[in-house]
């Protein structure tokens, strides 16, 4: 690829963003849809975010926003999505007729690998949520609007879950004050929401045993390792799957937001996989 005067540069803004696999899924992307662009990761200070947001925008630009910033994001573009609007993150933005428009890539990336993980419809599930930040709000409202029955939200500060549960859940939010409270419960699905996990040396975020069942678990971290919540949850003979394949379908999203086509979204896979040595 040869970057010129006219290349438009998508940026990973965030603190850290060094372990990031976006750069090698977008660039392997842009180069199979024959798209002048580039993506870069960008460690990028809070008090930064507003300046490379308005700039990388104005200049034709965009990119993708993460940990810790997708909050404070969502305060600093011009024109929302409906995702940003009832999640109050945003992790994609571009610039539009003078403006930065920004998306929350997260909601429909996880209802897309949701989908392919469940391999059918949520309708009707009973979920447990582990989490209460940004991808926590992602996965509740994706769950929500596929049609989950109940979302049980636990976070270690409860809180925090509350309000999420109150922004986003309504009626089919309730949140579990304590650990203990989840003793002899079943579920359809356990989504880890948490950060734990991304450190091969993190417990898991949940002891699987006080579960009277899951039917699947679903992680939301991914990495080289397997982590401690996918091994926990295989452990006891329960079907799981990493966050892979969000990575993936959040970036297809951001793609398509970008460029207006769809994205090659079996290239980006496969990147991520030969990044990952899988």
């Amino acid at each position: 690829m040869i970057v010129t005067a006219k290349t438009r540069v998508l940026t990973l803004l965030g603190d850290p963003v060094g372990h990031s696999r976006s750069p090698e899924i977008q660039n392997a992307a842009f180069a199979e849809a024959g798209v002048d662009g580039v993506y870069i990761a960008v460690r990028c200070a809070p008090d930064d975010l507003s300046g490379f947001m308005h700039g990388l925008a104005r200049a034709g630009g965009g990119g993708n926003v993460t940990l810790p910033h997708k909050e404070k994001a969502a305060a600093v573009v011009d024109v929302t999505s409906e995702a940003v609007r009832r999640t109050g993150a945003c992790n994609t933005f571009w610039g539009e007729n003078g403006k930065v428009h920004g998306d929350n890539t997260d909601v429909d990336g996880f209802r897309r690998a949701l989908r392919l993980f469940l391999d059918g419809p949520a309708e009707g599930l009973r979920a447990l949520l582990l989490g209460a930040g940004g991808a926590a709000r992602a996965a509740l409202l994706g769950l929500l609007d596929e049609g989950a029955s109940e979302v049980s939200l636990y976070n270690r500060t409860s809180e925090r879950a509350r309000a999420v549960a109150r922004r986003i859940g309504g009626q089919k939010a309730r949140v579990v004050p304590l650990m203990q409270e989840l003793a002899g419960e079943s579920f359809d699905l356990v989504i880890n929401a948490t950060r734990l996990g991304l450190d091969p040396k993190d417990s898991a975020p949940l002891d699987f045993s006080i579960l009277g069942r899951a039917g699947a678990a679903l992680d939301l971290v991914y990495g080289k390792h397997k982590t401690s919540f996918v091994r926990a949850a295989e452990d006891r003979g329960i079907r799981t799957a990493d966050g892979m394949e969000m990575l993936v379908q959040q970036g297809a999203v951001s793609f398509e937001r970008w460029w207006g086509r769809p994205a090659p979204t079996d290239v980006m896979r496969a990147a991520i996989r030969r990044s990952l040595g899988r």
